[in-house]
């Protein structure tokens, strides 16, 4: 059974509609649960996938938060051995900056339901090719970064110029939360209440959305995240 290494930078920000769509294509994964010391591996070793998870430090803040050298270090490895990649957030952010892309503190934090409309380039693309041209996922993220020289920009929003992006066939980094759940984003509402509140949202305009965003939202994720597991169980061949 094909593994896939998962990191975890905070309890609340875990894996969501990825355990499940994982799941259903039978794959194991193991957690790397770095709030809880774990110790980032140096190499991928036989993990065919790598999955990154939000967090709410930067990528740029590596002299306080060392781990995230070994994370940006595991990354290269995937890289190099053509493993699967899909960051997420943070996860985004540390794989832009793999690549070589700035990651900056943004003006404005975009937290909520944000309209992301796809690219062109987006309509060959093995995860969303065939997909409506623009759908609204759930947010939460002061930083951003650049497109990475080379890399195909997938996503954008009014916020963001680049939402998601693609490295070579089998990287991507999501800048929104297409693996958002009802519990995942609750426990994010429970945690982040302060930055919520600088932000100038009310959690109620978010739960409040949830009967209508999450079905669209959950159909999104079945899809793209589907055809990402397809791909790990390519680089498991390799």
């Amino acid at each position: 059974m094909p593994k896939v290494l998962v990191i975890q930078h905070t309890p609340m920000e875990a894996l969501g509609t990825i355990a499940d769509v994982l799941e259903s294509g039978g794959h194991a994964w193991q957690y790397v649960r770095v709030f809880a010391q774990h110790a980032v591996p140096s190499e991928m070793g036989a993990a065919a996938g790598l999955v990154v998870l939000g967090g709410p430090m930067g990528a740029y803040e590596d002299a306080k938060y060392p781990f995230l050298r070994d994370e940006m270090r595991l990354i290269e490895n995937a890289l190099k051995e053509k493993r699967s990649v899909l960051g997420v957030c943070l996860g985004a952010q540390l794989l832009a900056a793999v690549l070589g892309a700035p990651v900056r503190l943004a003006e404005r934090a975009e937290i909520g339901w944000h309209e992301v409309t796809l690219s062109a380039q987006a309509g060959d693309d093995r995860l969303w090719r065939g997909l409506a041209p623009s759908f609204t996922p759930f947010h939460w993220h002061q930083d951003y970064f650049e497109l990475p020289q080379g890399a195909i920009l997938l996503a954008s929003s009014a916020l963001t110029p680049c939402q998601a992006f693609r490295c070579g066939d089998n990287a991507y980094a999501f800048q929104f939360h297409v693996e958002a759940t009802r519990e995942v984003i609750a426990a994010m509402l429970k945690a982040g209440a302060r930055s919520l509140g600088r932000a100038g949202g009310r959690p109620e305009d978010i739960t409040g959305q949830f009967d209508t965003r999450l079905p669209a939202l959950r159909s999104i994720a079945d899809t793209v995240l589907g055809r990402w597991v397809e791909l790990v169980h390519e680089s498991a061949k390799l």
